[in-house]
């Protein structure tokens, strides 16, 4: 295997271990080698949720590339020709929102992999994913390394998680706390009993099957209650909401914050 397409990441979940992980928001690439510096696992650059260009994604793609820590990028939805340029920038692992069936799963699977295992397009040969050409006999060993997570976050998902986790080329499933809740009658109210009960539930269906399990917590307390339901790979902060906090504790040393709020509040 050429070490440019290893893909630490999956490997270390396919040997069982916890990766510790940072969503990154900001869209910056100079955001996102800090990051890089502080030891995450994993680190999730999103493109759903932040005003992430292919561009943005390029960049901090290029940015985290000489640290330890694995980028993860999550695109907008699961068009195969975003997954199909994401892909070709060089991103190895991606995590996709919103899967709610298993054929859904498994067209997913397919827009990752190159022929005759998928429908990948074929043009990485002049793309940063195989170093422009330079990476001999790319696709012979692209689909081994890719690592594909996807996001259960509806009750129609979780009534076909079962089916879900039988795709072959899944290889992991992040439950979605914020849109699940609301999903299930409990918007805003992710630590709901009802919805902690589930996401517990759904956590060790999971492992259950094989796949690794993940989870976003900004709250330390809940993603070590994540961690004991087993959950694998867990995002544990959001590098937007980190800075802000630290910038208003530093404030609330001199004086009030001029909205009322508590330093190290709910945001």
């Amino acid at each position: 295997m050429n070490p440019i397409l290893s893909n630490p990441f999956k490997a270390a979940l396919q040997r069982g271990e916890t990766q510790i992980g940072l969503w990154l928001s900001s869209t910056t690439a100079y955001m996102a080698e800090i990051a890089a510096t502080s030891g995450y696992d994993w680190l999730l650059i999103d493109g759903e949720h932040a005003p992430n260009t292919i561009q943005d994604l390029h960049h901090q793609l290029q940015a985290v590339a000489a640290y330890p820590g694995q980028p993860v990028i999550r695109p907008v939805d699961d068009r195969r020709s975003l997954i199909k340029q994401v892909m070709d920038i060089g991103a190895r692992t991606l995590l996709i929102p919103m899967v709610e069936s298993a054929d859904q799963a498994r067209e997913i699977v397919s827009a990752t992999r190159y022929p005759p295992l998928g429908s990948r397009g074929v043009g990485a040969g002049v793309a940063r994913a195989a170093r422009w050409g330079r990476v001999e006999n790319y696709m012979a060993q692209a689909n081994d390394e890719f690592c594909l997570l996807i996001q259960v976050e509806t009750k129609t998902a979780l009534d076909n998680l079962d089916a879900i986790l039988e795709v072959e080329g899944i290889d992991g499933v992040f439950i979605g706390p914020a849109d699940l809740s609301a999903s299930l009658g409990y918007p805003d109210n992710a630590g709901h009993p009802e919805v902690q009960r589930i996401i517990g539930q759904s956590i060790g269906r999971i492992r259950a099957a094989g796949k690794a399990a993940g989870f976003l917590a900004v709250d330390p307390a809940m993603a070590k209650k994540a961690l004991g339901w087993g959950a694998n790979f867990v995002a544990v902060g959001v590098d937007t909401m980190l800075y802000t906090e630290a910038l208003d504790r530093r404030l609330a040393l001199f004086k009030s914050l001029p909205d009322g709020r508590e330093p190290g509040g709910s945001y």
